[in-house]
């Protein structure tokens, strides 16, 4: 994750374990390329070390929104589940539903990362953002705020993946 600058960008420590993230048969693998039209729709699988009984927040953010090189949203937020038993995804509660990647053209190449974040019990999450512009909420967040907001401390487990626009 160094590589591809994701600390400092996104968190100021990468994350010591890796999440397994599956669309089907590809594979997320540090910043490899996958196409919009191959991750329109949420992964397949998801897996990442766990500690036995606790509870895990995953975030999927872009922190190049609209571009690398003018990140104005800096960051937004494709994914967002809390209170994820381990790592069954499928019962924590979603709290932003899951949107594929879907950089804009002439944008270059955007890091999608994936975050796993141990919590310090269940969290009640209460951050609501009502926008005029459908998507424009899960703009100018920050994984860092969310981090410090609900207590969660740096990720446990981390991955990413590039993506351009795709004709």
């Amino acid at each position: 994750m160094e590589a591809h600058e994701v600390a400092p960008d996104v968190v100021d420590v990468a994350p010591a374990d890796v999440i397994k993230v599956k669309y089907g048969d590809l594979e997320v693998n540090m910043g490899n390329v996958l196409k919009p039209s191959q991750v329109k729709n949420a992964p397949t699988s998801i897996s990442w070390p766990v500690e036995e009984g606790a509870f895990y927040t995953l975030l999927m953010t872009d922190p190049d929104a609209p571009s690398r090189h003018h990140p104005k949203f800096h960051e937004w937020h494709h994914w967002l589940v809390v209170n994820i038993p381990g790592c069954d995804v499928s019962e924590g509660e979603v709290k932003l539903d899951y949107v594929g990647s879907g950089p804009p053209k002439g944008t270059k190449l955007h890091r999608y990362i994936f975050l796993a974040y141990k919590q310090p019990g269940k969290i009640t999450y209460t951050d609501v953002v009502v926008c005029s512009k459908p998507g424009f909420e899960r703009g100018s967040r920050k994984a860092r705020d969310l981090s410090s907001k609900y207590n969660l401390g740096n990720p446990v487990a981390g991955n990413l993946f590039q993506a351009e626009h795709e004709c």
